[in-house]
């Protein structure tokens, strides 16, 4: 209740004169809330995850590829339905199926480089990135924070709309997202925007010299032996078990093997926000390491428990460090997640010591959300509680 909706104070009747009154009976307290069902059992053929997933992917309509594990590596998966239609519809989703990770891209390429930069001491998170990123200083951009940016409480503009505010040139596009004023006072609220992550990109590509591509394939995805995992333009190999996303016009036919996202995109298919693809057996090593990092990856275990901790001092949604404290449960819990557009969607817990993906391409069918939204939870719910 706000506080001018509350009774005046002053007009409150004081204690009632006589008898001391009996104590309120004390409630028990609550019992602990039930762990979830263990994986193996969650997980196994014909069990609970894959008729949950089956069923719920038909009501979306769309296939699905989904995988459950521990620090000890994958403990179920299972797939479901087609790669998409006309021709698609003749090949089965698998773990070697190619997604277009949309959003994921923040933090299988994004989030882990920012993580090495963190951990060797070269990306402060409170700092405003003018006062030690000349190309910032004196832009708006130059007032606002890592930690801003990675919980998208920077106040930048919420649409990217890039080409029609700065044309299809790509040092151009990004000197625009430098200069660009600022929605809000940063730090006030909470709205995601993919213009933070194509910032952040910049930063750490500037910061480690080297594109995004290469830092992630050098510091993550060759390391953990993610052979799948690559920006795109696919190759036609590659195209050839990519799971179609949405028609283009201007291409003429559905994309596949080619970023959706229309800012990844322009600016060559390398971004922060969007542009890797990845294979569900690609995933379960990437989040296997999140909860158990291997020797080469120093950096995994300090940044990750960093940024699986909510870090938006209570203002909603609750967000980590990228990472979005997951729908339908306290930040206290420890359950965090990340989706993309097209239809991806990882999820972590440290506390619970488990991971979970489930992939589809969704886009591709339509763009009405609320189906996938409800599979998304209850497959959340299944796992994590």
């Amino acid at each position: 209740m706000d506080e001018q909706a509350r009774p005046d104070a002053s007009a409150r009747p004081g204690p009632v004169p006589g008898p001391e009154r009996e104590p309120r009976p004390v409630s028990p307290p609550l019992p602990p809330p039930p762990r979830p069902v263990p994986l193996p059992v969650l997980a196994a053929p014909d069990g609970p995850l894959e008729r949950l997933v089956a069923h719920g992917a038909r009501t979306v309509g769309t296939g699905a590829v989904w995988a459950v594990g521990d620090a000890g590596g994958t403990l179920g998966r299972g797939c479901t339905g087609v790669l998409g239609q006309g021709s698609c519809a003749r090949q089965a989703m698998g773990p070697d199926t190619l997604f277009d990770l949309a959003s994921l891209t923040k933090i299988v390429a994004l989030w882990s480089c920012a993580g090495a930069l963190r951990q060797a001491g070269r990306l402060p998170l409170d700092r405003p990135l003018g006062s030690y990123w000349p190309a910032a200083a004196g832009h708006p951009a130059g007032e606002v924070t890592v930690r801003q940016l990675l919980t998208h409480t920077a106040g930048m503009p919420l649409r990217t709309n890039f080409e029609a505010l700065y044309g299809r040139d790509r040092a151009v596009v990004l000197a625009g997202v430098l200069a660009a004023p600022l929605y809000r006072r940063p730090g006030t609220a909470v709205e995601y925007t993919d213009r933070a992550a194509v910032l952040l990109g910049h930063l750490v590509e500037s910061l480690a010299g080297a594109p995004l591509d290469e830092l992630a394939g050098r510091q993550v995805w060759r390391p953990l032996g993610m052979a799948d995992t690559r920006f795109g333009p696919l190759g036609p190999a590659d195209t050839a078990r990519t799971a179609p996303t949405e028609y283009d016009r201007a291409a003429g036919s559905h994309l596949r093997g080619v970023v959706h996202d229309p800012s990844a995109r322009l600016l060559g298919g390398v971004s922060g926000n969007a542009g890797a693809f990845s294979t569900a057996r690609d995933l379960e090593r990437f989040l296997t390491a999140l909860l158990d990092p291997p020797g080469a990856l120093d950096w995994v275990g300090p940044w990750t428990a960093e940024s699986l901790r909510e870090q938006t001092g209570g203002l909603a949604p609750a967000r980590g460090l990228s990472w979005l404290c997951a729908p339908g449960t306290d930040p206290a819990e420890g359950t965090f997640v990340h989706y993309g557009f097209t239809g991806t969607g990882i999820w972590l817990s440290l506390r619970l010591g488990r991971w979970a993906l489930l992939l589809t391409n969704k886009v591709h069918y339509g763009r009405e959300l609320q189906p996938l939204t409800d599979l998304r939870n209850a497959f959340r719910r299944a796992v994590f509680g």
